[in-house]
């Protein structure tokens, strides 16, 4: 699958540069599509069109909706520009860079944590898997920064983004939002080496619930791996559409 993959790639770098509609018609696709998908996934309850219709047309949506889901919706869109222009600049991911992104993800719902490692230990509801104890996180954190950067040329991209995704969530260095962070940090890695951005669908919330949680009870991430590359090859596809 990774062959079929990169010769995708291949395929789409030979269109590159895009036009600006091009760039612009994805742009805000992905933007809604991915944000929808990622808030969707941890509960959020607007639909892909109230997404559309708060992040395009800035207006917002009543009928009960809450203030904190609203600014989901902005915040992600926010990271995921933040990201963008981290790329440009051939920033990479570091400490600072996480607790950044995780910042734009939790500002103004939860200001007291955003950017900010947990002081408490943490259960993750539904599953067997305990990250560490809180006083661990700074650790696991910059050992996962650097293994990250160890093995930046020794894993295939879509690997080394499905691994880190993984190890960011098991270590659930936030109280909050790890899940959305872990997630655009996937595309980081992804968007950087040429991949388009890549969204994991909330109709397959609970496939993925259970792919992290093999992935973090027995070590088996085929099941991570192949939700992965069937999510980047439904982007290739929608690229390929515009294209």
């Amino acid at each position: 699958m990774f062959k079929e993959l990169e010769e995708k790639k291949q395929k789409l770098d030979e269109k590159r540069p895009l036009s600006k509609e091009q760039v612009k018609q994805l742009k805000q696709y992905f933007d809604v599509e991915f944000t929808y998908n990622s808030n969707a996934i941890e509960g959020n309850t607007l639909s892909l069109r109230e997404t559309k219709v708060i992040l395009e047309d800035g207006i917002t949506v009543g009928k009960g909706k809450s203030m904190r889901e609203h600014l989901e919706v902005i915040n992600h869109k926010e990271a995921i520009d933040y990201i963008e222009n981290l790329i440009k600049e051939k920033a990479d991911i570091s400490e600072k860079i996480i607790k950044e992104v995780h910042y734009l993800v939790l500002k103004g719902i939860d200001d007291d944590n955003a950017g900010k490692y947990r002081t408490t230990n943490v259960l993750i509801s539904g599953s067997d898997h305990k990250p560490p104890e809180h006083y661990l996180v700074p650790e696991k954190m910059e050992k996962l920064v650097s293994w990250y950067k160890n093995k930046q040329n020794k894993l295939h991209t879509i690997e080394l983004a499905t691994y880190f995704h993984h190890h960011l969530t098991s270590i659930h260095p936030f109280v909050d939002g790890n899940g959305r962070l872990a997630r655009l940090l996937m595309n980081f890695i992804l968007v950087q080496d040429g991949y388009p951005l890549t969204v994991i669908k909330a109709e397959d919330r609970e496939s993925y619930m259970e792919a992290l949680e093999l992935a973090s009870t027995k070590m088996d991430y085929s099941k991570l791996l192949e939700m992965m590359e069937k999510a980047v090859n439904d982007s290739f596809e929608t690229y390929f559409y515009i294209c």
